[in-house]
């Protein structure tokens, strides 16, 4: 018989902050970069993590042009060619430490990203991008992208679950993009159901139920209590919480598990990553942690965390702030950087307005455009919509971090790394007050 998980699951529309005693006096004293160091790639990365989403229409070389400005992140769509490639490289060098190189896992993919990350050293990043994360070849895929370039920063998926968070990492990942439904421009059955009555309006997110589970490991030993040195794989692993007394058990703690535990489950919040109790994942650890460890007294180190990539579903600066309280290590946003000067997609002008074409890369525009059409065996697993013109991405930008700095003011983090350690999110009704909206 099917199971059936008849818990309830909230969006981001389902909860909002509780404000708590803050010492801030300004927005200003608010900092939004952080650092990390990746587990395969021995990498750093410093900025604001937040990631332009690996779409033609948003993905673009003029987006990464104004979002590096700002320490933010593009994941550079797959379909330009070498020769654009080295022409942005070389007159925009400075950009180059925030992009990743997108691929598919065809073989056509794999030579062109070979030949850019080849010509274009610079770049240090690959985003490896597929609607479902759960295939064998995607895993080998990603294995033969680590094997080809073990240097580089691996961010991969999309995956709900924590079984194939952990065949991804195993597999040579570095963060894995979470999220399969959640996004706007999606519309295919059984993981999402997501309508555009206009392309304001607030959509609902029906990915499956995710959770992360913070785990701290004994540094010599690993979840069996034999040392690392007499595994064959010579892998340290997590150990199951709470299966050993050095785990980490703070209530609220950074990846929002309190929080999360609570109100069951937050699938629009789909960073986080649910892991068993009996399941391990070797993962990362994150720089600056050594405060959080010896505030609760812990004798281990190093601080271990998973970096999660949240992947579709924010509607606006409100619920990418949620997402970092929830424990997401990295935004990803695509609707919200549509429609601008810099997002790919065709102007239109329409009773004197303008709009741009915002469309999924599974749907079948896309496939039209760089495939001839939609395949006998497949189906449009995307929308196309037409999103109001709203001028330079750089106004947003401001918007999105403006908002996300407040959200830290409001709970008293000082850096937004503290943001979901001050989490604790309440279940409402309402959010948004109707009376004078276009709605009405």
């Amino acid at each position: 018989m099917p199971h059936i998980d008849n818990d309830v699951k909230l969006d981001f529309k389902d909860v909002l902050l509780r404000p708590k005693r803050s010492t801030l006096k300004s927005r200003s004293e608010v900092d939004l970069t952080r650092s990390f160091s990746f587990r395969n790639s021995k990498q750093m990365y410093t900025g604001i993590p937040i990631i332009a989403a690996n779409m033609d229409t948003v993905g673009t070389f003029e987006m990464a042009k104004v979002l590096c400005k700002f320490s933010l992140f593009t994941a550079v769509h797959k379909h330009y060619s070498l020769e654009q490639w080295k022409e942005f490289a070389s007159q925009n060098p400075d950009c180059l430490e925030h992009l990743a190189a997108s691929s598919g896992t065809g073989s056509a993919d794999f030579k062109q990203l070979g030949q850019i990350l080849d010509a274009i050293p610079q770049v240090k990043y690959v985003c490896l991008d597929v609607a479902n994360g759960y295939s064998e070849h995607f895993v080998e895929f990603v294995k033969d992208v680590r094997k080809r370039f073990p240097e580089h920063t691996v961010m991969a998926g999309n995956v709900v679950t924590g079984e194939m968070v952990e065949e991804l990492i195993l597999s040579g990942a570095d963060i894995i993009k979470v999220g399969i439904g959640p996004g706007k421009l999606v519309h295919w059955g059984p993981l999402a159901t997501t309508s555009v009555a206009d392309t304001c309006g607030e959509l609902p997110s029906h990915s499956c139920h995710v959770l992360l589970r913070l785990c701290v490991y004994h540094p010599e030993e690993d979840r069996s209590g034999v040392s690392t040195a007499e595994r064959s794989d010579g892998v340290r692993r997590c150990c199951p919480w709470p299966q050993r007394p050095h785990h980490f058990r703070k209530a609220k703690s950074r990846v929002g598990y309190e929080a999360a535990r609570h109100l069951g489950s937050l699938p629009g919040l789909e960073a986080l990553v649910e892991v068993d109790q009996d399941s391990w994942v070797p993962v990362s650890f994150e720089v600056g942690h050594w405060d959080l460890l010896e505030g609760l007294g812990h004798p281990y180190s190093p601080f271990i965390v998973l970096l999660t990539l949240q992947d579709g579903g924010c509607n606006c600066p409100g619920d990418v702030a949620k997402a970092f309280g929830a424990g997401a290590d990295f935004v990803m946003l695509g609707g919200m950087l549509a429609g601008h000067s810099e997002s790919g997609g065709e102007l239109i002008e329409r009773d004197g307005k303008k709009y741009k074409l915002f469309y999924g890369m599974s749907s079948e525009m896309a496939m039209k455009k760089y495939a001839g059409g939609v395949a006998e065996y497949r189906a449009s697993e995307g929308k196309t919509v037409e999103v109001p013109f709203k001028g330079d991405v750089e106004h947003t930008i401001r918007d999105i971090l403006g908002g996300i700095r407040s959200t830290c003011t409001y709970v008293g983090a000082a850096k937004l790394k503290e943001l979901s350690r001050r989490t604790t999110f309440i279940r409402v009704t309402q959010q948004v007050n109707p009376i004078f909206s276009d709605k009405s």
